[in-house]
């Protein structure tokens, strides 16, 4: 464990004007009231608040931040309040420590908005004071280095969430070192084998790679040495998640990975750097494409370098990485090297602030999004960092992710321009607003003031912002429709059994009745509702009127008598779905997904097509606009089938044909439709049934059936939004049966 004194040390001899007794006081207060505490491992839990300390030393923070790193959890684990913490150390050390409690002080209904709002209030806190998540980060790398002491569901929890939002933040604030241990021990949790497979092969060859690094830098230096350059040149194979990334992206095998080393040569000036790339350039040749000049376009977390790819000795490539002490300060630490040491003073950010725009967006981004899904799923796409640069038509550079379109352009100059945009030039020629924008170009935007939106946006944007501003407008325009829809209908409806309308709008009964019998708090949005089709008018009118009242006149037609007498009775609904308690609404199934009696549902109210059904995890439906969400249900009483795929793959062999489908009638199941292709030189078969199953448990027993039949390798349901012809799979699919023999 380490020891106060070692942090008062580490912090002295970087900032001799240090407040060592702030750190002291810290300790102590930290040490009471963690007193009998232990962390999983068994260790004393004062152990945890010191190694954060000892990492916020090791990126040179000032006094205020390695106390807190000391302090941070002392209001979540503890019964000290924030009121306590500010009495003792001050306001700025207590806004840090409320800003990194994780505990929230409110309930919510699902796990996913308890997990947006942490991140909503460590957001609000990075705006304050950008300190706080460099002291998360700190927290956050110790708790993964000793992951191991929890049990495994949740080290997966913490390493999934490691992975997605705090290696991308740290990667963000140009923190390196930090960005890719945490990507390192995220994928150790995640993915246990692979990460322990690639470790070993990756050992296997360590004195060869030691000696390939050791053979190229001395080559470096010997080349710079020539040309009168001085600098510092070392070595090192890329971290093991880069690794296994890079094998993912282009499906290949370690062996067929090239450029798996990473050479820095680290100079005096910037002159010093370009010279540097000609002699590289010079020695190897350079792999085209893969120079990337970020001195002078540096990235928006301030990191500056040259990046070149060359083919090195023995045809092997090679990424070489030249920069500026300064910069590579920078690069190791990021926004923490931009740090000013005045004790007693609030710390000067205008740098930093100007470097961190994205800080901004992400504020914005948090007071606008309520939905915790689409606020996650925003902030993910705002800390990913595959950046592309262009450029305004007065030379202003912007920045954006890979993918994006003149419209994310459009949108980050300003939310009118995005509304109002009709075209766009990129280097002076007319593009389709679907155009991808690539580094280098000059992008200007064409607007009309009469210009809307169009939902059709949504599926070419990159960017959060843009993405919000578009759907905020789409939800915007179909409520205002939706509230004239609802009181056209209310009026007509209403006005149909004597009931005035406006009167009861007027007189805030109606308000009243959304209130009381619907939870909805105005009568804009119980029009709006109605006018969705979420309620209708008629169960408005059942809270006014009474059930007489509203009792429909029986008239029966020739033909409806005649149909009575012969027996010809309209049969009940087919489609087994409930829609809050109503009986004449139309129901169709979500082709896209199929559910089946037994799956999770949610129903969505189109235009003029009744309520489409969707299996509450399907992608389409997550897309949609969730105003028009609406609970369904099945109809237990209703005995209906619905149709599903199975997918079967089976050995070749005479006679499992006939078994299969034989094991398909026996579980009371009927076969409305087969397809079967062989593969003669494998011999497998892959066949594809629709089955008329009546619901998740009976297509269950039906798999089960088939999977017990000796030579059937693979069964299994498939979704209709992934069947599609599998031929070209095929060969995939029978391999990993025939390896395995289990699918």
């Amino acid at each position: 464990m380490v020891r106060l004194e070692d942090i008062l040390d580490k912090v002295a001899a970087y900032n001799p004007s240090a407040d060592l007794e702030l750190l002291k006081k810290a300790y102590v207060f930290s040490a009471v009231v963690h007193k009998g505490q232990t962390r999983r491992s068994g260790e004393p839990y004062l152990s945890h608040p010191l190694e954060v300390a000892n990492l916020l030393a090791d990126l040179k923070m000032d006094s205020q931040s390695v106390a807190t790193g000391l302090l941070h959890d002392t209001v979540e684990d503890t019964r000290t309040t924030i009121e306590k913490i500010e009495e003792v150390f001050g306001p700025d050390i207590a806004l840090l420590v409320d800003g990194l409690t994780k505990i929230s002080r409110m309930t919510f209904e699902k796990t996913e908005d308890r997990e947006a709002e942490n991140f909503r209030k460590m957001i609000l806190a990075m705006g304050k004071d950008i300190r706080v998540i460099l002291i998360k980060l700190a927290d956050r790398m110790h708790n993964m280095r000793t992951l191991a002491a929890l049990e495994q569901p949740k080290r997966e929890k913490i390493a999934l969430e490691t992975l997605e939002i705090y290696a991308p933040l740290a990667n963000r604030l140009g923190m390196g070192w930090i960005k890719a241990e945490l990507e390192d021990l995220s994928f150790k949790y995640l993915e246990p084998e692979r990460y322990e497979w690639l470790e070993r092969r990756i050992s296997r060859a360590e004195d060869v790679r030691h000696d390939y690094i050791e053979k190229v830098v001395e080559s470096i230096k010997s080349r710079l040495e020539e040309h009168g350059v001085e600098g510092t040149v070392s070595g090192r194979p890329k971290h093991i998640f880069s690794i296994h990334r890079k094998m993912t992206d282009q499906d290949v095998d370690l062996a067929d990975i090239n450029d798996i080393f990473a050479f820095r040569v680290i100079v005096g000036t910037i002159r010093d750097c370009y010279a540097v790339l000609g002699i590289i350039h010079s020695t190897w040749k350079p792999v085209p494409g893969r120079f990337k000049d970020y001195i002078a376009i540096p990235k928006p977390n301030g990191y500056q370098s040259l990046h070149t790819t060359v083919i090195g000795p023995e045809g092997v490539r090679m990424e070489v990485q030249i920069r500026t002490e300064e910069m590579h300060r920078v690069a190791e630490v990021g926004i923490a090297s931009h740090w000013k040491y005045k004790e007693g003073r609030p710390h000067d950010d205008t740098s930093v602030d100007k470097s961190f725009a994205w800080l901004r967006e992400l504020l914005d981004l948090q007071k606008e999004l309520k939905d915790s899904d689409e606020f996650m799923e925003s902030l993910k796409v705002d800390l990913f960092p595959e950046e592309v640069f262009v450029f305004t038509p007065q030379g202003e550079v912007k920045e954006f992710p890979l993918g994006a379109t003149p419209i994310d352009f459009a949108y980050a100059i300003h939310s009118d321009i995005g509304r109002m945009c009709v075209g766009a030039k990129i280097n002076g020629k007319m593009v389709p607003l679907r155009t991808r924008l690539r580094n280098g170009d000059t992008v200007e935007i064409l607007t009309n003031s009469s210009h809307r939106p169009s939902k059709d946006w949504l599926k070419y944007v990159a960017t959060s912002r843009a993405r919000n501003r578009i759907r905020q407008w789409i939800k915007t325009e179909e409520r205002d429709r939706s509230i004239a829809l609802g009181r056209e209908i209310c009026d007509r409806e209403f006005a149909k059994h004597g009931v005035d309308f406006a009167r009861l709008l007027k007189s805030g009964e109606l308000e009243r009745i959304g209130r009381e019998h619907f939870n909805i708090k105005d009568t804009e949005s119980l029009m709006a509702s109605v006018g969705y089709g979420k309620f209708s008018a008629r169960q408005l009118l059942r809270k006014i009127l009474p059930a007489e009242a509203l009792a429909p006149k029986k008239r029966f037609s020739f033909m409806q008598v005649l149909d009575r007498f012969t027996g010809k009775v309209k049969p009940p609904s087919d489609s087994a779905v409930v829609v809050q308690g109503e009986d004449d609404i139309l129901v169709k199934f979500a082709g896209c997904c199929n559910p089946l009696p037994g799956d999770g549902i949610i129903g969505f109210v189109t235009h003029g097509q009744g309520v489409s059904v969707h299996a509450a995890r399907c992608p389409n439906l997550l897309n949609t606009d969730k105003d028009r969400w609406i609970d369904v249900k099945w109809d237990l009483k209703t005995r209906a089938t619905r149709p599903v795929k199975i997918e079967v793959i089976c050995r070749n062999e005479k006679g499992v044909l006939a078994e299969v489908t034989g094991a398909i009638n026996s579980a009371d199941a009927n076969i409305a439709n087969a397809d079967i292709k062989t593969m003669p030189e494998e011999n497998r078969a892959v066949c594809t049934f629709e089955v008329e199953v009546e619901g998740i448990t009976h297509l269950k027993t039906i798999i089960g059936a088939l999977k017990k039949i000796k030579n059937v390798v693979k069964a299994e349901r498939l979704r209709p939004h992934l069947v599609k012809d599998r031929s070209a799979e095929a060969a995939h699919v029978i391999g990993l049966g025939r390896d395995g023999e289990n699918g």
